[in-house]
């Protein structure tokens, strides 16, 4: 079990301080080291910045109360679309058939306004890569890495504070909260489970 760097995680809470700065409404990130360790999701992309603002895209939905997925997720409707445009990432014009939208990519003003954030997030991301390349064969992946998924990542047990709870993949958790139900609390990961999560 390996811990996150912490100037990885501090690098990803500021670029999302950036995106903040031109989207007020975005949530704040609750757990950036949440996005590290996965290596695919139900977006499709590897942690970068352009796979940061597609987050974003999910955090301004929710903070909005837009449903902007179905399938579990998998599928990025035009609810999506719409928001992502307005964030400044671009799309092909027709759906994929199983994701939607959800290959999005920057387009060449978002590229002008996050260039400095997008090179210090490169930075980062390849000093972690360097720094734990060494340590794939011991490291233990998750299903969706092993098998080549791209259907959400690894997911964990989140717990409510009556009993209940649900497996969820901690980027979405991470996104905005999910609350229980029956007594109206929010899920939270157990921190045994994070620590291993992370």
């Amino acid at each position: 079990m390996s811990t996150t760097p912490p100037v990885l995680a501090a690098e990803l809470a500021q670029a999302w301080a950036d995106i903040q700065r031109h989207h007020p409404e975005l949530p704040d990130l609750a757990e950036p080291e949440s996005l590290i360790g996965e290596s695919s999701s139900a977006c499709g992309h590897e942690l970068s910045f352009e796979r940061l603002l597609h987050e974003a895209v999910h955090g301004i939905a929710a903070a909005r109360g837009i449903r902007d997925t179905s399938r579990a997720g998998r599928y990025h409707n035009r609810r999506f679309l719409a928001i992502a445009e307005e964030m400044g990432l671009d799309h092909p014009d027709e759906p994929h058939p199983s994701s939607g939208f959800s290959l999005v990519t920057l387009n060449a003003e978002a590229k002008r306004r996050y260039r400095p954030t997008i090179e210090r997030l490169q930075r980062a991301l390849k000093a972690h890569s360097a720094a734990t390349a060494g340590d794939t064969a011991r490291s233990f992946r998750g299903p969706a890495a092993r098998h080549g998924s791209s259907g959400g990542g690894v997911r964990v047990k989140a717990v409510c504070d009556c009993g209940r709870n649900v497996r969820v993949v901690p980027s979405v958790l991470a996104q905005a909260p999910i609350v229980c139900g029956g007594c109206g609390k929010p899920f939270r990961i157990p921190e045994a489970v994070a620590a291993v999560a992370s």
